[in-house]
């Protein structure tokens, strides 16, 4: 799924994440494949339950994998790493959390939180050096010198999400997971959310997993998308084009639900429901195919031929 002229950042091929044992095994993601190329941002959509998360998780090192590889700046993280390679992995890739406030140490100052990373890491030469990165983070994320004394409980939502974005960024990595990270946010403070996002990634040419069910978000903030369901990555495009050719049934119900701001064009959109035996697995077996240049749909032979012929 690489493209050759860009630079692949993060791969994944054949992901599989499950949880449990013997009977009580539970198979979270299955054959997950795609790439991450530098400097975008790759948006994984789905329904709550579908395995976004779960994968994001496992990109970070929190979940652990049960086949398949995931490789980070060309190294494969998901083996056993050494204690040291563990530890420059976790400075390369930070996440940003849903829930900003279970996410925060509400007993720890602004300060505190914000340097946790630079104390682990040994990030400044001394604690002048540390205080001055603090708050030249603080006022990149909107917030003022005054805020590093006080604690998480004493901000708004919105304000607490970036100190979260703080502390991720403080660390300088190469990869940001932003895990839903505005879906417990005010309408009016997503877009401030959003667009301080896009900002960094401008200035320090960073490279974002983002994690949304909101396709209408999505489309605003990515580059690619990929949509999963069930822990299956069901399609794979550049965004635009996504939105232009839905080509899995899947994605195309999802996009039919995406609100529309005008009453008189909501009311003629039909609205699809996804009947996922619909297809027919039993002996034309489905895999991830490239439909039409970089638009990769998880599909059997049939309906390979059928897209296929869509576009001819």
């Amino acid at each position: 799924m690489a493209n050759k002229e860009k630079e692949v950042l993060v791969s994944v091929k054949d992901l599989e994440i499950s949880f449990g044992e013997g009977k009580n095994r539970f198979v979270a993601v299955q054959d997950a494949t795609f790439d991450v190329y530098k400097g975008e941002t790759f948006s994984l959509v789905g329904e709550s339950g579908s395995g976004k998360t779960t994968i994001g998780r496992a990109i970070n090192g929190i979940n652990k994998t049960s086949d398949g590889e995931i490789h980070f700046k060309g190294k494969r993280i998901n083996t056993q790493l050494s204690d040291k390679e563990k530890h420059q992995l976790i400075g390369d890739i930070q996440m940003v959390f849903q829930d900003p406030s279970a996410s925060l140490n509400d007993r720890a100052t602004v300060e505190y939180i914000i340097s946790e990373g630079l104390y682990n890491f040994g990030l400044f030469e001394n604690e002048e050096d540390r205080l001055q990165k603090v708050e030249n983070m603080l006022k990149e994320v909107g917030l003022l010198s005054e805020h590093m004394y006080r604690y998480p409980h004493e901000f708004s939502g919105g304000q607490r999400q970036r100190i979260g974005i703080a502390r991720a960024l403080i660390m300088e990595p190469d990869l940001v997971i932003a895990d839903e990270p505005i879906s417990s946010l005010d309408v009016s403070v997503r877009a401030q959310v959003l667009n301080l996002l896009r900002k960094f990634q401008r200035e320090k040419g960073l490279t974002y997993i983002f994690i949304a069910h909101d396709l209408s978000v999505v489309r605003y903030i990515s580059d690619r998308i990929a949509v999963i369901r069930n822990g299956r990555i069901l399609e794979v495009a550049e965004t635009e084009e996504l939105f232009k050719n839905p080509i899995h049934p899947y994605t195309q119900a999802l996009l039919s639900a995406v609100p529309i701001p005008d009453p008189i064009l909501s009311r003629r959109v039909q609205l699809k429901v996804y009947d996922p035996n619909m297809h027919d697995y039993e002996t034309d077996k489905p895999s991830v195919r490239e439909v039409i240049p970089e638009h990769y749909v998880y599909c059997n032979d049939v309906e390979f031929a059928d897209y296929q012929s869509r576009f001819h």
